[in-house]
């Protein structure tokens, strides 16, 4: 058993994180007096919420993530995930074409490479 302490070095996180997704659900750790101990089994879950997050996951779709006792309990929550990706994949591609431009032109409204995109925008408007 761990102290929120050794939990949050661990993880590289501020206490009040722990503390924070525990009130969110996330965490149940056991109580000694005042204290939390974590398990090996809440480790595991604090790395699940950390990977989950780093792929973009929202809290509360993080809670259904561990909760759910089924894949068809996850679905749902997993569409709304891609979906939310695909976007911020499309804006990261418009992002990085703006970007590969390397425009020479003084004036960025007379570069050809700004231009093909601004008639890509206009096609879609």
């Amino acid at each position: 058993m761990k102290s929120i302490g050794e939990v949050a070095a661990r993880f590289g996180l501020p206490a009040h994180v722990l503390r924070y997704w525990e009130a969110e659900g996330l965490l149940a750790p056991a109580r000694a007096g005042a204290g939390r101990r974590y398990t090996d089994a809440d480790l595991r879950r604090v790395a699940a919420i950390l990977v989950a997050k780093e792929a973009g996951f929202e809290l509360a779709d993080i809670r259904t993530m561990l909760s759910a006792r089924s894949a068809a309990g996850r679905a749902a929550m997993a569409a709304r995930q891609r979906d939310r990706l695909r976007a911020r994949i499309a804006w990261a591609q418009a992002a990085l074409e703006l970007l590969e431009g390397d425009c020479l032109h003084d004036d960025l409204m007379t570069c050809p490479h700004f231009q093909h995109l601004l008639d890509r925008q206009l096609e879609r408007s």
